[in-house]
Parts: C-alpha cells; structure tokens; sequence
C-alpha cells in the first residue's frame, strides 16, 4: 500500500466529501496491540493541529500515571477511510505518534522507535530498508455468545480449495477489502494446517509495512467477525499441527538501488548483503525476544512443523533460520523466517534493521551456506557447521536480548526497559501453572 502525500485541506476535503462522522487515532503499545481513541468529527481540526491529548497512563509501557498526559500526532500519510461503515456515516483512521507535553517524540511509542532506528540507517548512506510480510493466521469458529473455540472451521491443506477450505469466502472478502483500502495482495491461500490462511501483500517500506501489518490484522479479524469465526494470530493454537509464523523478507536500498544485489559478486549478492547477513545471524539469539515474544511462541519454534530452530542460512532450502529467495536485481532480497505474528512490528523491524547495520559497520562476515535440511542432521554434524539453536523459551530468549548492548540500543531505553519487566513477570506467571499435559503424564504415576 502506498504512502499519500495528503496535505491538511485534502483531508478535511475528504472527509466531507465521505461523509465520515467518527475518526479512529490509531497507535500501538508495547506489546503490539493496537490502540485507538475514536473522537467525533468536530476534533478534527485539533487533531490536525496536534492538540489532541490522552492518557498514556492506561497504555501498557508507557507511563506512569503522575506523567500521564500525552498528545497524538497525525501521519497524514496513513489518513484511510474504512470500506464498512455505520448508518450515521463512516470512520477513517490515521496512525499516530505519540509525543510528550513538551513536544518531543515519546521514546516509549515503538512506531517512533523505528523512525529513529530508520534516521540511523540513512546517516549510514541508505534510503530505504523494505520489508514484505507473510502473515499467517487461524480461523476458528465462535460459540453462541460469541466467544472463540477451539474447532477449526475447515479440514483443508496448503492449497486446498473448497469445500474442504470453508474459510475461502471469508479470506476472499478479507482480499477485497484490503484491496479496496489500498493493499497490492500478491497471493492468498490455505496453508498447510487446518483452519490455516496465508496472506501476503507487497513489500513496502520499513514504517509503512509496519503500519500495513497492524491494519492487515484488524481488518482481518473484523472480517472474520462477520463470517461467525474468529481470527488469531496466537503463533501455536494447537498442538500437533503447524504454527503461524510471519516471515520477514527484507532489502536494503542505496542511491544507486538494491544495496543486497551485485551481478558479478558470489551468488549475486554484494558485500553488503553478506555484511548485513553476519548481523543477522551474529544477533539472531538475543532478537528472538523481540521476534517471538511470547510464551507460545516457543511451542512453534520445535522441529517437524517447519518452522526454523537452527542460526544458520542458505539460498536452497527452507530449513534454516534465513533464506536467499532465487530472485535477483531489484527483487534481492533476504528472507527470515523465525518472526512470528505476535510479534510487535515496529519493534521487530528496528532490532533486524540494527542488526543487519551492526553487521555492515564491523564488516561481519557469516559462515558458509548450508544447503542441507538440518532437521536430519544430528548433533555432531550441527556442531561441525557451526550451527547453534535458537532459544527454546522465552526466559532463555530474554537473556539472550538482555546481554546484547546493540538489540538493546535498537530499542532504546524506555521500551527495552518495560519489555524485560512485562515479560519477566509473563514468563514467571507461566511456569508456576500446572498443565494439563502434566496431570496426565504424572498424576497417576506418582
């Protein structure tokens, strides 16, 4: 979806000539939820002012509550009237950032948090760092007081058509939908587990594939909500059956292009490719925190259902942690595959753009390819190719994250703060409870 060069005039303009009563202020917290104040019409002029205030006290890692007020300024850019609107008229949104009373951007906003990662990146002589998602996401059915299950709305397979895939309509609508909202859909299919949907949409730049991301999963689960089913991005739903994952296929642009493509170089692939490549294998334990950052995330991150486990890469298979996809020119590109869609976006892409930069500033250079499934490699084979695992909890991941000075510095103090404590405390909560996999395993033994 393409960034509008929309003035203040072409807003009010538009929103009189839709019609539009409410808007929708849209940020996200901490953790990647997005957050919104609806105010009437009539605040729009103070909205475009940036006059607007609200309670930052209430919003997870933000701020305390004798520092609460906070102001939200518009990016006319993401001005967006949405496709289904109420019998007293419709609703457009803008994505906001959040800044202080005294007027400076709020270090705790993570979209604002990119933006100085993104300024980094250009003083280093690049204009551009694109990022193409592939989210994924389950369908489930509701019950009758609308409350999620656990039954999946179809019995279908990676690209099963119905009526074994029941969610095609519904993935359908949500296509046109984001059509009609801008989105280029590249492709949308039923993936390889049951009630598993896949869609993508072109790549774009670093702060708008973020923005894209966030709006991509609201209007899916609002579409969702008119299908009677109820759409999750929850990494690992269901045990036994492939999790969701939101690969992050990401390139790097000079004044003269693709900084990743050199037609004479190995494999087509300048030494900035390689260089950027070294800061994402070097970084890769200590930014799976951020990349999968939840408790859950962890039960997909297992080998046999595809998702990678292993530091390692390879432009021939899918096995290992990052891809070199087969396209060249404009379209170089590298691919990692461990994000997942829990992920926080804007948080997710600045600690993988900082690492890739770590990478070109000290000339790092990653190991050899390897181009062998890992999965039926054993445990000496791995330790003679150099390759490590990726955390296999979220406490692990977070010490990881912890110990790396830069991952921390490409989230800043405040936000790497509040990170650690919020997950801290999630994954303390998480092993003081007894599953039910553990009072079937013991309760009788013991």
């Amino acid at each position: 979806m393409a960034k509008r060069d929309y003035s203040k005039d072409d807003i009010r303009q538009m929103a009189k000539d839709e019609n539009v009563k409410f808007l929708r202020l849209m940020f996200t917290d901490l953790f990647g939820t997005i957050k919104n104040v609806e105010v009437p019409i009539s605040q729009l002029d103070k909205l475009l002012d940036n006059k607007l205030m609200f309670d930052g006290s209430s919003i997870d890692g933000f701020v305390r509550i004798e520092e609460s007020d906070m102001y939200l300024y518009p990016d006319l850019s993401t001005w967006m009237i949405f496709p289904w609107s109420t019998e007293r008229g419709k609703i457009a949104r803008v994505i906001c950032e959040v800044y202080t009373t005294d007027g400076k951007p709020f270090e705790g906003d993570p979209r604002n948090n990119l933006i100085r990662v993104l300024n980094d990146m250009r003083k280093a002589g690049f204009t551009d760092f694109n990022i193409g998602p592939e989210p994924e996401f389950f369908l489930f059915k509701m019950d009758e007081n609308g409350k999620p299950t656990t039954e999946l709305n179809d019995k279908g397979s990676y690209f099963d058509m119905a009526p074994m895939d029941l969610g095609e309509n519904c993935r359908r609508e949500i296509v046109l939908t984001l059509e009609e909202m801008g989105f280029d859909v590249e492709a949308a299919h039923h993936e390889v587990a049951p009630g598993q949907h896949e869609i993508d949409f072109k790549y774009a730049d670093a702060l708008t594939a973020a923005d894209n991301i966030q709006t991509f999963k609201l209007v899916v689960k609002t579409i969702a909500r008119k299908y009677g089913l109820y759409a999750t991005f929850m990494p690992k739903p269901l045990t036994g059956i492939n999790g969701s994952g939101m690969h992050l296929n990401m390139s790097l642009f000079h004044d003269k292009g693709n900084a990743f493509y050199d037609e004479k170089g190995n494999m087509q692939l300048s030494e900035d490719a390689f260089h950027f490549l070294g800061g994402l294998l070097k970084h890769a334990r200590s930014f799976t925190a951020i990349c999968n950052p939840i408790v859950n995330s962890y039960k997909r991150l297992v080998p046999g259902y595809e998702a990678p486990v292993y530091v390692a890469w390879s432009g021939s298979n899918r096995s290992p942690l990052i891809r070199v996809p087969n396209s060249r020119g404009l379209s170089t590109r590298l691919e990692l595959r461990s994000v997942d869609p829990a992920a926080n976006p804007y948080l997710a892409i600045a600690v993988v753009l900082e690492a890739g930069l770590d990478g070109l500033r000290n000339q790092l250079a990653p190991r050899e390819a390897i181009d062998r499934n890992i999965y039926r490699m054993d445990a000496e084979e791995r330790q003679e190719n150099h390759i490590t695992n990726l955390p296999d909890t979220l406490h692990n991941a977070l010490k990881d994250l912890a110990a790396d000075d830069v991952m921390r510095n490409a989230m800043g103090h405040h936000l790497f703060q509040s990170f650690m404590e919020a997950k801290n405390l999630e994954y303390n909560s998480y092993r003081t409870q007894v599953s039910q996999w553990e009072r079937e395993q013991y309760l009788e033994l013991y």
